[in-house]
């Protein structure tokens, strides 16, 4: 619980003011929305991630690919971008309606639609819109196998109730590891080490 309630003020932190929202104009309510899905997300679980254990499995989050100095703002906020949508998609699914309560579940689709939303906004305003492959091609591409790899397990594990706990709990991580991205650009940004 700890760590969510450090996640969910790392985003708050992120999305206040024009450094935290990497340039582009997010409004108050993107980050209404963050907070939201990782809390609807947490009270999704439906059994103990302790007593999955034996399902868990390293998807190999593309760390390498979307960290670094030089990627700049317009490459974070597209992965992040690429981030929301894949995992929107995933959570469309017919089987992942299946796995969850329909109406949190509903609940965090509509949330990240919004995120999808604002941030299609400011990648419009940071000018990416129509080259943002040429952006942040190799990283969104890491992203999108990362998410194939998740599909695959969930295939190979034929949806099973611990397989998607898993996948909640690897969802809500990679949104950490994106909000600490974030964090490291905006820090680049104002010049801090």
């Amino acid at each position: 619980m700890a760590l969510l309630l450090s996640l969910l003020m790392t985003l708050v932190v992120l999305s206040c003011g024009p450094s935290g929202s990497l340039g582009c104009e997010l409004p108050q309510s993107h980050v209404l929305d963050s907070i939201q899905n990782m809390r609807l997300l947490g009270q999704m679980r439906r059994l103990s991630p302790l007593s999955c254990l034996k399902d868990r499995r390293d998807f190999r989050f593309p760390w390498q690919q979307v960290d670094g100095s030089q990627l700049q703002k317009v490459q974070v906020m597209s992965v992040h971008h690429e981030m929301v949508q894949q995992a929107f998609q995933l959570l469309l699914s017919e089987r992942a309606s299946a796995a969850w309560d329909k109406t949190l579940l509903d609940q965090v689709r509509t949330g990240l639609h919004q995120q999808l939303e604002h941030l299609d906004s400011c990648l419009v305003q940071l000018g990416t819109e129509e080259d943002s492959a040429l952006s942040y091609g190799r990283a969104s591409l890491e992203m999108k196998r990362y998410f194939q790899r998740i599909r695959l397990y969930l295939k190979e594990k034929k949806y099973s109730a611990c397989a998607w706990e898993v996948i909640r709990v690897e969802i809500m991580r990679s949104f950490s590891l994106s909000t600490t991205l974030q964090e490291r650009v905006k820090d680049e940004e104002l010049g801090s080490p």
